[in-house]
């Protein structure tokens, strides 16, 4: 079982290069588990022991499971995650030209992703693009995946860089721009990626408006290691908390409390978009499924107050070549379970009293857990936990299943801990 979870996990990535496709991957698996979407624009009609599913501007996703008691008295039990991850953007106008010969696209750097693991790798193009709708103000969005080796970002060679196993600086507007084609008579460098874009989308360049493309690694991830134990992919951060949590939610039984799961984009570059955690959407929508179930806002902030929460995004294993690099007592490995976080600082979420419910859950469940403190020389990372718990006022705890390389084009988890999460978020929601 361990084994078809892991592999289900990789198809489940491999269908998500981005965001946006990564809402209609989870979209489709709702659909086919009985669950119906709510529009925020239409009025909301909820029935209890329901499955409902919201989607905010293509790339967050909020799913529930209305709750057969009081929503007053049994509140709101959510797991949150992100469907973002680091990479590249391709900026507006992107054809480039070098020698007269080469056609480069233009990109930026969206969160930060390790760039020297993206050079000499079969890059994908893929996100939405805009067209012309019905009117102005009503613009359609179709997504796009060219999921083929249409890119590559070169290495400079070794003769000609003769000390880059020693380090090398890398300059983002220069280095990591992808090769995309060479140039023949018939070029025209004015439009061609959006001739590309009209192609595969079956419509005319003139109705294309815009787009939000990403570059990703089109080899499909893969189980690995002696006895297959190890599963290696892009887009584990955080996209595997994305999975975990939505089948935990679609395995779990109906219960008195409100079960949601929190899928929302942009965490890489700080949430603070529409569709990020440090917006008003996570507020909006529990509001609204409280007063559609006819209660008041007094009876939401009861809600709150009877609610809990755990932010899952992954933790820092213990490099098997930079043992120094982590915390000397707190010191999480590959296959030994979910990490709870803590961090002085604020950076993660966790204090004693919802670190005590972690771990009674994880003993409920009988799965091993871990924890990690950062060293403390050493600036760590952040995740939607404080910005959950300061918006809602509720108690968060932040986890995340341990991981290897994380924020490179390939990142390295296990089979195992795979596993551990998803009974762990099911025990949670059952509980």
């Amino acid at each position: 079982m361990e084994r078809e979870l892991a592999l289900d996990l990789v198809d489940f990535l491999y269908k998500s290069p981005t965001a946006y496709h990564s809402v209609e991957t989870i979209k489709e698996r709702l659909d086919l588990n009985g669950f119906s979407e709510v529009k925020e624009s239409e009025k909301w009609n909820l029935q209890k022991e329901g499955k409902y599913y919201v989607i905010k501007n293509d790339s967050a996703l909020i799913a529930f499971i209305i709750g057969n008691g009081d929503v007053e008295e049994d509140g709101f039990k959510l797991i949150g995650a992100h469907t973002d991850s680091p990479g590249f953007r391709v900026k507006a106008n992107p054809e480039m030209v070098s020698e007269g010969k080469y056609l480069k696209l233009n990109t930026e750097v969206y969160g930060g992703p390790i760039l020297y693991t993206w050079f000499d790798r079969p890059l994908g193009l893929a996100g939405k693009v805009t067209l012309k709708g019905q009117s102005s103000l009503k613009p359609e969005v179709k997504l796009v995946n060219i999921n083929k080796p249409l890119l590559i970002i070169p290495s400079v060679a070794i003769h000609m860089n003769r000390t880059v196993n020693e380090g090398f600086n890398i300059n983002k507007q220069k280095d990591t721009l992808p090769l995309l084609s060479l140039i023949n008579d018939k070029f025209e460098k004015d439009g061609f990626l959006v001739n590309v874009l009209a192609d595969e989308l079956k419509v005319d360049a003139n109705e294309i408006l815009g787009f939000d493309l990403g570059l990703y690694e089109v080899e499909k991830g893969a189980l690995i290691g002696l006895n297959e134990e190890f599963i290696s992919a892009g887009r584990l951060d955080d996209m595997w908390m994305v999975y975990t949590g939505i089948q935990a939610l679609i395995d779990s039984k109906v219960n008195k409390s409100t079960k949601v799961m929190v899928c929302m984009d942009n965490e890489e570059i700080g949430s603070l978009t529409a569709q990020g955690a440090n917006s008003a959407l996570l507020l909006n929508i529990l509001e609204r499924i409280t007063l559609s179930l006819g209660k008041d806002r007094e009876g939401m902030h009861r809600a709150l107050a009877n609610s809990i929460m755990i932010s899952a995004d992954l933790a820092h294993a213990v490099h098997p070549n930079a043992e120094e690099k982590h915390d000397p007592t707190n010191r999480p490995v590959l296959g030994e379970g979910p990490v709870l976080k803590t961090a002085a600082s604020g950076s993660y979420s966790t204090d004693s009293y919802n670190a005590a419910i972690f771990e009674g859950l994880c003993k409920k469940a009988e799965v091993p857990y871990q924890k990690f403190f950062n060293r403390s020389d050493v600036r760590g990372g952040t995740t939607i936990g404080p910005i959950t718990s300061s918006l809602l006022t509720i108690p968060v705890m932040d986890m995340g299943a341990p991981l290897l390389s994380m924020h490179s084009i390939r990142e390295l988890a296990s089979v195992k801990d795979n596993s551990y999460t998803i009974k762990l978020f099911t025990e949670f929601y059952n509980s």
